[in-house]
């Protein structure tokens, strides 16, 4: 088993950590923020909009079995990645779109999938998705950890 790291940004993080969970060789999974500047933020602290702070998903993943390409496709059909600092009802810059990478590779491949969602069509709007080297995760308070999964009546717009 070979286990890398992946973060990504793409709106509220309860919906996103069930569609990655979902993904045949990703072996975990935990929501968190990261992108700002504040040590040790709370989700209070990051609702505020003033940390800096993405909601973000890390998983570690067995590159024997899903790509990091594989997860790129699944970070993209997951949001609507041409809305800057916005998903659904959901506003703000904790909930915008980005691909925090680790490494050379990882952002390489990060910039050519934005580059292909741009030319892909498949939306109207130019993709705003932003690519950034990953930086300290915070891992959220246990409550948010498989909220949904928990709470059988919450939702989430993804």
């Amino acid at each position: 088993m070979a286990i890398e790291k992946a973060t990504f940004g793409a709106g509220c993080f309860w919906g996103v950590e069930v569609r990655f969970r979902e993904v045949a060789g990703v072996v975990d999974a935990a929501v968190g923020y990261m992108g700002g500047h504040t040590e040790n933020p709370t989700y209070k602290d990051v609702c505020t909009g003033r940390t800096g702070h993405a909601e973000v998903v890390e998983l570690d993943f067995d590159t024997e079995q899903v790509s990091y390409d594989d997860l790129l496709e699944v970070f993209f059909s997951s949001h609507n990645p041409t809305t800057r600092n916005r998903q659904g009802p959901d506003v703000g810059t904790q909930y915008r779109s980005v691909i925090f990478t680790r490494g050379e590779e990882q952002q390489r491949l990060a910039l050519a999938a934005v580059n292909a969602a741009n030319d892909s069509g498949r939306w109207n709007q130019p993709v705003v998705t932003e690519v950034t080297a990953a930086g300290a995760f915070w891992r959220a308070e246990e409550y948010h950890q498989q909220y949904l999964a928990k709470n059988e009546n919450a939702f989430c717009h993804v």
